[in-house]
């Protein structure tokens, strides 16, 4: 009696693991790939609204760099995308202005100076409606180095934002605005000379069928 219920104990454990690993490679399966968004040598997948010489690719870097006109320009991905993971690595030496913006033009993560400010409000989210900054990121002035390759993981997950820099989260938004599928940009803002690179850029959907 002991040996068969030993037997049958075993056999349940068995279908117990078997269940799991099943449960846990659907997940994987299951799981969204991050995707490149720069292939590092063209800038294919991408539109400028305006002038489009500010915008190269060169040695797996993409760079925006303005130039005496001060012309702004934002470099617009050609898909759209809904909730996402995006990540990557600026690079910048003196005053910048830019950002990325999220699905659209009034929702944006800021990266470098302030025009309206006149400070640094890097990692925080500039929304159009409000007309500036509702909040700013915390943390960032200790993490953000000019001069190095910082990376950023900017989370957009339905009304929510969270932002990350070298690994410290730093922001954490709801937005007002509701979300409706986008492209990303990068922004050259107009009125200001300069230059930005960006590496490593891939984005990961959360909401994939």
């Amino acid at each position: 009696m002991f040996l068969k219920i030993l037997r049958i104990s075993c056999r349940i454990e068995v279908m117990v693991k078997s269940l799991l690993y099943s449960v846990v490679m659907v997940s994987c399966l299951n799981a969204a790939e991050p995707v490149a968004l720069f292939d590092g040598k063209t800038l294919d997948g991408w539109k400028a609204t305006a002038a489009p010489e500010y915008w190269t690719a060169k040695d797996g870097v993409l760079i925006g760099k303005s130039d005496a006109k001060k012309t702004g320009s934002i470099l617009w991905t050609t898909k759209d995308y809904g909730d996402f993971v995006l990540e990557g690595e600026f690079y910048y030496n003196g005053k910048i202005d830019s950002g990325f913006f999220l699905r659209n033009e009034s929702e944006q993560i800021q990266l470098g100076i302030s025009g309206s400010l006149k400070r640094d409000m890097t990692c925080s989210p500039y929304i159009g409606k409000k007309k500036g900054y509702p909040v700013a990121a915390v943390g960032v002035d200790l993490l953000l180095k000019e001069g190095e390759w910082n990376p950023i993981k900017i989370e957009v997950k339905g009304k929510k934002y969270t932002v990350t820099l070298k690994g410290k989260q730093v922001l954490e938004y709801t937005t007002d605005a509701e979300p409706v599928d986008g492209p990303i940009g990068l922004q050259l803002h107009p009125g200001v000379e300069m230059e930005i690179h960006f590496r490593n850029l891939r984005l990961t959907p959360l909401d994939e069928k």
